[in-house]
């Protein structure tokens, strides 16, 4: 059986906005989440916008701590990664992978070693000197996840990094992280797209409400979670 590397059980966090002529008002992003994460394993985690997965990837990122709940892990590295991570639109495109990669702990030795594989791997090699405020959106996703592809964490956290992007590009990412995946790494993926959760995934956390809605085979959850969605849409099915 797989070593399990994070163990959540029943964990909630709440966020608290203060006003000067009012009380703070609380709000629950995760209420009561529960589950393992074990290792070489690849958990995708879906839910509707606004139902806490961001927030759950802070949480096994060791970014935040809960306020109710437990959690235990054991001594391995995790690291949360973000299309736009340390970007700067003012910077060209080798001047901010040199920054973000830094911020995702490389030395600058090793990410300036690495920028050559990042601008050839995001086929941004004519546009590097060019700022990146002036990029499309899928040009800086294919820089942000090439930067992404440098870090060698032991747990992999990606929130929403398949999501953006041309056809071509989502697919030339896939199979990155499939080859990725192959070795003993430990990957959580957020993905609004059922397909890559489907391909990429072990197992599959559906959060819904702050809570875990469903924990378990990929096609079986996801097969789960479409009808919930139907049933809260039901004029789509007539379609």
């Amino acid at each position: 059986m797989a070593e399990t590397l994070i163990s959540l059980k029943d964990v909630g966090v709440c966020y608290r906005s203060h006003h000067l002529l009012r009380t703070h008002q609380e709000s629950w992003a995760l209420r009561q989440v529960s589950l393992d994460l074990c290792r070489g394993e690849t958990l995708g985690v879906i839910g509707r916008n606004g139902v806490g997965k961001s927030t759950l990837l802070k949480i096994l990122a060791d970014i935040i701590q809960p306020d109710r709940g437990q959690i235990e892990r054991v001594d391995c590295r995790s690291t949360l990664l973000s299309l736009r991570v340390g970007f700067l639109n003012h910077l060209d495109a080798r001047e901010n992978a040199t920054m973000a990669g830094m911020l995702l702990g490389l030395s600058r030795a090793e990410i300036e070693a690495r920028i050559p594989e990042i601008l050839s791997f995001a086929e941004l090699e004519e546009q590097h000197k060019v700022p990146i405020g002036t990029y499309s959106t899928g040009m800086v996703a294919r820089l942000g996840f090439s930067i992404a592809m440098q870090i060698d964490p032991d747990i992999l956290l990606i929130d929403e990094m398949l999501a953006v992007g041309d056809a071509s590009f989502r697919q030339k990412s896939s199979a990155a992280l499939r080859q990725r995946m192959q070795s003993d790494k430990t990957v959580v993926l957020v993905a609004h797209n059922e397909q890559v959760i489907s391909q990429l995934c072990n197992r599959v956390a559906w959060i819904e409400d702050g809570e875990t809605r469903a924990l378990g085979n990929p096609d079986e959850v996801l097969a789960d979670y479409r009808h919930y969605l139907n049933s809260l849409n039901p004029s789509s099915q007539a379609r």
